[in-house]
């Protein structure tokens, strides 16, 4: 009598930049209990993959584990995928760069488990219809996507059966679809009832596939108890164990070998479809889970609506989030980089690892999973990315280069920025958005202190909104899946929702009403008067220059202040002087009232730094006859010619001197978002307002100096 063949399979994955604790945390509570649950059930077959930023971990702190995954996989008993090893969305990354991560991955498995992956991990299932190529150069037969793509592909839930196969360019590939009701059911169903689930499919489909976050058993909130000390997993594999009758746990590999494909696919750019309704912008994102109620209500079951019905693509977050744009243009610059190493340079594969680092996916995209909002992830990969890129600088300028000025389209946006480096400092100019300071990297310690996430509104502050105190339902013997679940991790969330108009950069210029409050700016509830935050400057494309010589680029916007509702035309001309060897940067302004009524604002010029640790003892404001003040602090100072902050743990500080000497408001700017621990408000960085009374009567000028530098 035919069986029906299950799948199964757990992905397991901590991202570049997790604290070591974390590590351990989910090691004990979910990757060690799963497998040692699983090894006294000798006739389950199994599948599993693990990142190559965990795998690292274990061989450093855990190499019994890796021991006795070792001896599972000699069995027979477990199936290692590759995938790319820093966790990368492979479609989003040059491709000889996802040559090498898949390679690497083989390699490693090879080594340490003895077996040759036939099968890969896809990062966050996001597909393009391209991947087969890529994949299948790099010896890889096979990967698991969700139904979901199935789905959009025009099959039906009877059609979607064991594996299919696709090709690209004449480059096969086979895909085995990912149940949704199987993710969604365990662990959290009881076993008798996914069991029934299971005995539906049998009569009609060869094999099902679950695969999904190894998390899930253990580490997710609430599992932990229910998985292992209520011994759900137990019972679990202890139910599959028992139904031989009609149920068989096979690997990937194994059904593969034994059976022919269901049929030919051709699937559209896609991933799970949580990930494309995260990945609309917000406004949509709500019309989206809006609609789907009103077609339930109306009476429209999912499978009536879900090959019609989706969502954007993962791409979408480099244009909902620009913070994620800058993340991966970032490394596209530095990938070019580190491609011109000569192949037989000693130190080529040591710059790759630190791009390929650069490249894992986590920080650059955000929903209920997804680390955009958490500062030290985003710090991890631009770590990374600068080690690689003072690699590749080195080589090809020598160890203590001077000035080097590029300008190019550095974030796709179709202006020209101008990055300007020397062997301490690294900078971003964006003339087209305010002539602003994008990007700072003090390349000493590989820290760009300029990663600070913009304020912006999202779909699930409408939670916070609409009940404060919401909590986790309690279920009923199981928990929930965090998909149910909203659960703000401190009060008051709603009080501290703000929203900027603009991005988080620095040296960006203000007019404001000469009353505007401290209180107005921090919120982001004030009066903006002139027309230069975020609009183009020209400027002066740099001739060739000498590596040792200072270079200046000059900057100017003819531009209005409003003054009694009348626009009054103003010339704000700014200039970045850049020494050769140091960390330093003099931001000279020299301002222009070109029209015929006398100009009454406040000038202002915005800064937003991060050290990462809002309330770090070590990480702190250096202030004229103050004790330290943390950076999640805030304050007014009447009268500054300077202004520090100091990194103890990184062993840097960056000091503003300002000339004239300014009125100086601080504060820290954080963000409410959600993960699955529920919600909370995250650190992002500190905002500095030097800002000056103008009075500039027509025809006058004025000018300011502030010298920025590191050390």
């Amino acid at each position: 009598m035919p069986t029906l063949k299950l799948i199964f399979g757990v992905h397991n994955h901590q991202p570049v930049g997790n604290f070591d604790h974390v590590f351990e945390d989910v090691f004990q509570k979910s990757y060690r209990p799963y497998f040692e649950v699983l090894q006294d059930f000798p006739s389950l077959k199994t599948a599993a993959h693990f990142s190559g930023p965990l795998l690292e971990w274990l061989q450093q702190h855990q190499p019994d584990y890796l021991k006795m995954l070792r001896d599972l996989c000699v069995a027979g008993r477990l199936e290692i995928l590759s995938g790319g090893f820093y966790e990368p969305i492979l479609s989003s990354i040059p491709e000889d760069d996802a040559l090498g991560q898949i390679r690497m991955m083989n390699e490693f498995i090879e080594h340490e488990f003895g077996t040759r992956p036939r099968g890969l991990w896809l990062a966050e299932r996001i597909w393009t219809p391209s991947l087969p190529k890529t994949l299948a150069q790099a010896g890889i037969e096979y990967t698991v996507l969700d139904d979901t793509h199935f789905y959009y592909a025009g099959l039906q839930e009877s059609e979607i059966d064991g594996y299919f196969v696709t090709e690209y360019q004449g480059y096969p590939l086979r895909v085995f679809p990912i149940s949704k009701t199987l993710r969604y059911a365990i662990p959290f169903d009881l076993p008798e009832v996914v069991l029934e689930h299971l005995r539906q499919l049998k009569d009609q489909h060869k094999a099902v596939t679950y695969a999904d976050d190894g998390e899930k058993f253990g580490s997710w909130p609430g599992t932990y108890q229910w998985v292992f000390e209520e011994k759900y997993l137990r019972k679990w594999f202890a139910a599959l164990a028992g139904q031989t009758d009609w149920l068989e746990t096979v690997t990937f590999s194994e059904f593969l070998d034994s059976h022919a494909p269901t049929g030919r696919v051709y699937l559209p750019m896609a991933s799970y479809d949580e990930m494309m309704e995260w990945s609309l912008p917000t406004g949509v994102s709500r019309q989206f889970v809006d609609f789907k109620k009103e077609l339930r209500s109306a009476g429209f079951e999912e499978a009536q609506s879900r090959v019609f019905l989706r969502g954007g693509q993962w791409d979408n977050f480099l244009t909902k989030y620009s913070e994620a744009n800058q993340m991966h243009k970032k490394m596209i610059y530095v990938s070019r980089k580190v491609a011109r190493i000569p192949q037989t340079h000693p130190r080529r594969s040591e710059a790759q690892r630190e791009l390929y680092r650069g490249q894992c996916n986590c920080a650059q995209w955000h929903g209920l999973f997804g680390g955009l909002y958490l500062n030290y992830l985003r710090h991890a990969l631009y770590t990374h990315l600068i080690a690689a890129e003072n690699i590749a600088d080195e080589i090809a300028l020598g160890k203590d280069h001077g000035l080097n000025v590029e300008v190019l389209d550095f974030n796709r946006d179709g202006f020209d920025e101008v990055i300007v480096a020397n062997s301490q400092l690294g900078a971003g100019i964006t003339p087209a958005y305010g002539g602003a300071l994008f990007e700072l990297d003090y390349r000493s310690v590989c820290f760009n202190l300029s990663n600070v996430l913009r304020r912006r509104e999202e779909t699930y502050h409408d939670q916070c909104k609409n009940d404060d105190s919401a909590t986790m339902a309690a279920g009923q013997g199981s928990p929930q899946s965090i998909h149910d679940q909203v659960r703000p991790k401190e009060p008051g969330l709603a009080d501290k929702l703000f929203y900027d108009s603009y991005e988080r950069y620095s040296c960006l210029d203000h007019f404001l009403p000469l009353d505007t409050s401290f209180a107005q700016f921090k919120q982001s509830r004030y009066e903006e008067l002139g027309d230069f935050v975020g609009q183009p400057y020209t400027f002066e494309k740099p001739a060739p220059l000498s590596a040792d010589k200072p270079f200046d680029l000059h900057l100017k916007r003819e531009g209005r202040v409003r003054q009694n509702s009348q626009p009054v035309a103003v010339v704000v001309e700014k200039t970045f002087s850049f020494s050769p060897h140091s960390a330093e940067i003099a931001v000279r302004y020299k301002i222009t009232n070109g029209g015929t009524h006398t100009v009454d604002a406040l000038w202002a010029v915005e800064f937003n730094f991060t050290l990462l640790a809002g309330d770090a003892e070590d990480r702190y404001y250096l202030l004229p006859g103050s004790d330290r003040p943390r950076m999640a602090t805030e304050g007014i100072l009447d009268s500054a010619s300077a202004i520090g902050l100091r990194d103890d743990w990184n062993g840097f500080e960056l000091m503003l001197s300002l000339e004239p000497a300014a009125r100086l408001w601080r504060f820290p700017v954080a963000t409410v978002s959600q993960s699955e621990a529920g919600l909370e408000s995250t650190y992002q960085g500190s905002c500095l307002l030097p800002h000056w009374e103008l009075h500039l009567p027509a025809g006058a000028v004025r000018e300011f100096q502030i010298r920025l530098t590191i050390s």
